[in-house]
């Protein structure tokens, strides 16, 4: 068994870190008062409209409107203490001195409908350069899970419509998909992964980067060896949970939620009312009607039918002589 990698010491220094923005001068004189509000002593900096020295932090206002805030507690101070104060102009500027990464051209990939009973599941690829990414930001895209349908359906025609960005989606009718669920050894994180390698492949023809960030789905590089088995080379894929902070990310969780929002809404005016996201127990008897309007074999036009939400509908409909599926594994704890 390999040896574990010693913890952090607690009690190390913080390493000292240092980050410039241009502020205006409403924003200079809001963070000076700021500043001073917090009962922070004043100290004397040549040139400095304005210098403080903070709880771990010192802060320097020049008179070029350039801040430099400097100290052991930078970064906290800055995403949570400053950044809320800073708005507009400065607010992009403080993301890319915090993530430069950000602002590099590169893909987000993300999907949309995986927890959802009704629907499929949607895999969207973003490409941006990096004016496009600023623009994404002034956009007000963020993750889709902290934005509402109307505003999904708004903010994807201004992502597919901007200037530098290349969105391409991949997805299955629910027949189909039901169909590869259903043959042996299927696995939805694999279906997943296809999906994304497609989409990615579609966008990266019309726009070349040499980068990707994934929101993770699965502890196993998936779509990488997936991309692999397809060829593609000089081509770096990275993933990490909660990816959605990243711009181009959050670009394409938006493209894949409003495709699934489209699409469930087309399903939604062929079962007569609007079907509800999720597996809650109003789904279950909305799949108890689809069964009971349109015959059992009709709800894998509408549902993911590998979810145990279906068995169980199914079995206490006593109709799985009509749709016959398979009992579910007993789940269990890893």
């Amino acid at each position: 068994m390999p040896k574990k990698k010693p913890s952090a010491d607690p009690d190390a220094p913080k390493k000292l870190s240092t980050y410039t923005v241009k502020l205006d001068d409403a924003q200079m004189t809001k963070l000076e008062d700021w500043c001073a509000g917090r009962g922070w002593p004043r100290t004397e900096v040549a040139y400095a409209r304005f210098a403080f020295k903070g709880t771990n932090v010192n802060v320097t206002g020049y008179e070029s409107r350039k801040v430099l805030i400097a100290g052991k507690g930078t970064e906290d101070f800055v995403t949570m203490t400053l950044e809320p104060e800073i708005t507009g102009e400065a607010k992009l500027g403080y993301d890319e001195v915090l993530n430069p990464d950000w602002f590099e051209p590169h893909a987000g990939l993300d999907e949309s409908g995986k927890g959802d009973f009704f629907g499929p599941v949607v895999a969207a690829t973003v490409v941006a350069s990096k004016p496009a990414i600023e623009a994404l930001i002034k956009a007000g895209v963020k993750d889709s899970k902290k934005i509402a349908d109307s505003q999904i359906l708004r903010l994807d025609q201004i992502i597919r419509n901007m200037r530098g960005v290349t969105a391409e989606l991949c997805y299955c009718g629910m027949p189909k998909y039901n169909e590869l669920m259903s043959r042996p050894r299927a696995n939805l994180n694999r279906l997943l992964a296809w999906q994304h390698s497609l989409a990615l492949l579609k966008a990266l023809e019309k726009q070349p980067v040499p980068r990707g960030l994934l929101d993770q789905f699965s502890k196993t590089p998936l779509v990488q060896n997936e991309l692999t088995r397809k060829g593609l080379k000089n081509f770096t894929l990275d993933m990490r949970t909660k990816a959605e902070s990243d711009p181009v990310v959050a670009a394409a969780s938006i493209v894949a939620r409003a495709e699934y929002v489209r699409i469930l809404k087309k399903l939604s005016d062929r079962f007569g009312k609007p079907l509800q996201k999720g597996a809650s127990a109003m789904v279950k008897a909305q799949a108890l009607e689809i069964m009971e309007k349109f015959g059992a074999k009709a709800l894998g036009d509408f549902a993911k039918l590998h979810f145990r939400t279906a068995y169980e509908v199914v079995k206490d409909a006593g109709k799985l002589d009509e749709l016959p599926l398979p009992e579910p594994k007993d789940r269990f704890e890893r």
